[in-house]
């Protein structure tokens, strides 16, 4: 026989009724789950779009380099006489101010030099007035001469009359025929002489001797050698800072054109950066710069772009890029910038080749339209 239904109990219709009503408020958070994950995923990538997009606007202005150094203007000092050092009146870090004395050579052979070029310089001037005398005694050479032609000329015509009388011999009218003209020829030559002396004085037989290209020779010659002597005494041409001073010791030979030691420019000082060419779309001369050194953190300085070179270094180097080869691969060119400084009385002191941090303020601001091509 069929069992009979079991006869059920009010408490578990309780119990049978309990599940469904516990399930609704997850049935809703479900719902509301599925809601809000689209929504918070479109929110999501619209925070992210607008924040790049407001990241994007503000960006483009500033154009940081950390491929900078502190340049400083540097000369290798040396002269261009030779001799021996004497003296050497620095030390090594020493800072020096422009026609400071930082070494000299031996002066004596200078100044035996200057002492015969002098001397020659007086025998030109004595010798030019030689000359002046020596054109006056032939000038008056040739005027006693021309007095002799005239009696010897005035004893030939009378000759000549009296020849034909008898009253002189053949052989005394043919001596002063022949005299008149030894005595002609005589006036000749001393006017040839006197005309190359004159050559000698410049045409004027009363030039000065300073204005004598022989004295002028000489007198180029005493300052040559004035020149020299003064070169052996090496002067800063610029404030800076000696450095390897003991390259070169009192006692050594220093050649013509050899570097004793350096010297460091302590005004002369910039940065030289080398941005990438797609950095300086919008960088013009003029604009504000900011930069930082490493050797000073927490510290920096104010300055401008004083210039943009008009190559890049590659058009410099000793073997440029081959861009005609097939195996050519573009890179990204460094075209070189330098900027001036506004040094304060209190910064600390820069040197040259410290690495430094370049920040361009270009001025340039973005705008949504550029996005649009």
């Amino acid at each position: 026989m069929p069992e009979a239904p079991a006869e059920k109990m009010p408490g578990s219709a309780r119990v049978a009724s309990e599940p469904p009503l516990r399930q609704t408020p997850l049935r809703r958070r479900a719902r509301r789950g599925r809601l809000l994950r689209p929504l918070l995923m479109l929110g999501g990538v619209a925070v992210v779009a607008i924040g790049s997009v407001l990241w994007w606007l503000a960006g483009g202005r500033i154009v940081e380099v950390d491929n900078a150094y502190v340049r400083a203007g540097k000369l290798l000092v040396a002269t261009d006489v030779s001799g021996i050092v004497s003296e050497i009146d620095v030390r090594e870090g020493e800072a020096v101010k422009k026609g400071q004395v930082l070494f000299r050579l031996d002066p004596r052979p200078f100044e035996i030099a200057l002492a015969g070029a002098k001397a020659n310089l007086a025998q030109v001037a004595l010798q030019v007035e030689a000359d002046k005398r020596e054109y006056q005694r032939i000038q008056r050479g040739i005027e006693a001469q021309r007095a002799q032609v005239a009696a010897d000329q005035a004893n030939y015509d009378r000759f000549a009359t009296l020849v034909k009388n008898g009253g002189v011999t053949r052989a005394e009218y043919d001596d002063a025929r022949f005299r008149l003209a030894a005595d002609r020829a005589a006036v000749g030559g001393l006017t040839a002489q006197a005309q190359a002396q004159l050559a000698r004085l410049d045409g004027d037989p009363e030039v000065a001797a300073t204005s004598t290209p022989e004295y002028l020779q000489a007198l180029a010659r005493v300052e040559e050698a004035q020149r020299q002597l003064d070169h052996s005494v090496v002067r800063a041409p610029f404030d800076g800072i000696a450095t390897q001073v003991d390259a070169i010791q009192p006692g050594s030979y220093l050649g013509a054109a050899t570097a004793a030691f350096g010297l460091v420019a302590s005004r002369h000082v910039w940065i030289e950066a080398n941005p990438k060419e797609t950095e300086l779309t919008y960088a013009r001369p003029g604009d504000p710069v900011h930069f930082t050194v490493d050797t000073y953190p927490g510290r920096s300085w104010q300055g401008s772009v004083e210039s943009i070179a008009p190559a890049s270094g590659s058009e410099f180097s000793i073997l440029p890029a081959q861009n005609a080869s097939g195996n050519w691969v573009k890179v990204v060119q460094r075209i070189p910038l330098r900027v001036k400084l506004d040094l304060q009385p209190d910064a600390p002191p820069l040197r040259a080749g410290m690495s430094a941090v370049v920040s361009i303020d270009t001025g340039h601001v973005r705008h949504l339209r550029d996005l649009i091509p």
